[in-house]
């Protein structure tokens, strides 16, 4: 089954930076859309950010033109660049697949963004 590790968190003041990165245990050339998700306490996992394998991007109303994703298909890895953060960034973030068929049932640990000053 496929595995994904995610890294790059940590605290950042508001309107700081932070890149995050997703290694995945499998290729994902045959994976189209892949996808960064969030968790904040109390609330739901959502979709943040989107790439298909040609490069196309989709984002949560709430991120764009802050956040930027891409993706190494060769490296089997996405990344996530957040600027302008905001205390409402504060999350566990995740990858997964987004389309298709929606997010594998197993996810990775995550890893935490905390925007507080």
């Amino acid at each position: 089954q496929v595995q994904f590790v995610e890294s790059g968190g940590g605290l950042v003041q508001p309107g700081g930076s932070l890149r995050l990165s997703c290694a995945a245990s499998v290729s994902i050339s045959s994976i189209y859309t892949m996808g960064w998700y969030r968790q904040a306490p109390g609330k739901q996992r959502e979709l943040v950010a989107g790439i298909t394998i040609g490069g196309s991007t989709n984002y949560a109303d709430s991120v764009k033109g802050r956040f930027t994703i891409s993706r190494d298909n060769a490296k089997s890895t996405v990344f996530l660049q957040m600027n302008s953060l905001r205390p409402e960034d504060t999350a566990v973030y995740y990858c997964n697949r987004q389309w298709p068929g929606g997010p594998y049932p197993y996810w990775g640990q995550g890893t935490q963004v905390t925007v507080s000053s």
